[in-house]
């Protein structure tokens, strides 16, 4: 009997040191041989100049964001946040149609100065003869409730599947069934913002090369048999703009192009009816900074602010620190997943203001946005 109860202290014993060594581990990651990717934290040790920016220079209209206020509450909170940190609008994309639209767009109604709300398409019958008038005739009715763009459409290969509650697999931006909806943007003026892609990571082999693995694993389309490429979704994208000369299209996310930012630069000199937002993206361009701020000085007429990671202080903030400051060798992988290095890109005022700003008023044809923009910089 003895014997048995020693036995069972033992296990007990081993069990509290495996526990206690766990928790150390987690604590500290002390342990290389053991440390797993997905773990790995690292914090730069550099003592070198740490910018903190807690209001952006200029105004700043965020061009992409979604519905994350649920609640009016919710919503008045996110309002006093932007004043906090100097978002003056955010445009919301739902990508619905319907009541599902309806209710949003009530809901952020209630701050006409602060919020624009943008609707889906409604791909029902896509797969039919006669698919295009009640898309059409949807696409007007949101209109007239207060939809003043369309977005955030998103292809990653399979076909139009980002809106909601209708998809559109099999069917691109290039596709002849679009014609008509496209169109009727152009008719009422109403911006289209649409993702293609992801970024070149998630198409790369999962192994030890690849150096966006951390994040491209969560989102990888390298195990997706039969989807367009990424070479592919750029091609359509240009097909779709080509197509449609009259309709305003914005490029989210650099256009998945972070990689090959040439590439997206070829498609801004072709096509003036063409703009990208640069959001979620500043991980993928903030580990190069050099090229990325030639690239913004180059195509500073073309690029908007966007988020497109909820709100709060902390993240706003971390994107003024990439734009303005010339700050080096920072990581940010509880925001962005990634264990690069992130710098600032060092900005300068003029491409500052059209890329907080400028862009977008220019975009949303924006003479309500006049009052606000007399040149007023806001206290850092």
């Amino acid at each position: 009997m003895r014997s048995f109860s020693r036995f069972v202290l033992v296990i007990i014993l081993s069990f509290l040191v495996t526990c206690s060594s766990q928790v150390v581990y987690a604590k500290g990651g002390s342990s290389p041989e053991k440390l797993l990717l997905k773990d790995y934290r690292p914090k730069s040790i550099y003592s070198i100049p740490r910018t903190s920016v807690k209001k952006a220079r200029y105004p700043v209209i965020d061009m992409h964001a979604h519905a994350y206020g649920k609640t009016d509450g919710q919503v008045a909170g996110w309002v006093r946040l932007m004043d906090e940190v100097g978002i003056d609008k955010a445009i919301i994309m739902t990508g619905t149609t319907g009541k599902a639209f309806d209710d949003i767009c009530a809901r952020y109604a209630k701050y006409p100065d602060r919020f624009e709300v943008w609707c889906g398409l409604d791909y029902t019958g896509y797969d039919r003869p006669g698919f295009g008038p009640a898309a059409v005739r949807e696409l007007e009715r949101c209109y007239k409730v207060g939809a003043r763009g369309v977005g955030e459409l998103g292809d990653k290969g399979r076909g139009l599947f980002y809106s909601k509650p209708t998809k559109a697999i099999g069917m691109h931006l290039d596709d002849p069934r679009m014609d008509p909806l496209l169109e009727k943007c152009a008719d009422l003026q109403m911006p289209v913002n649409i993702h293609v892609a992801d970024p070149y990571w998630m198409y790369e082999p999962m192994d030890a090369k690849n150096d966006g693995l951390m994040n491209a694993y969560k989102w990888r389309l390298d195990n997706k048999p039969g989807i367009v490429d990424h070479s592919g979704m750029l091609e359509i994208l240009e097909s779709g703009i080509k197509r449609h000369p009259r309709t305003t299209f914005i490029a989210c996310h650099f256009a998945n192009c972070s990689n090959d930012l040439s590439r997206l630069g070829r498609l801004f000199d072709k096509y003036p009816n063409l703009y990208a937002d640069i959001s979620a993206r500043y991980a993928e361009t903030a580990t190069i900074p050099r090229f990325v701020t030639r690239f913004y000085e180059k195509y500073q007429g073309r690029l908007v602010y966007g988020t497109d990671m909820g709100f709060n202080a902390r993240m706003y903030r971390l994107t003024f620190r990439i734009l303005e400051s010339a700050d080096e060798h920072f990581y940010a992988w509880e925001q962005f997943s990634y264990h690069w290095p992130l710098h600032g890109l060092a900005l300068k005022d003029q491409v500052l203001r059209k890329v907080y700003r400028e862009n977008a008023v220019k975009i949303l044809k924006g003479k309500r946005f006049e009052a606000t923009t007399s040149g007023e910089t806001n206290s850092r």
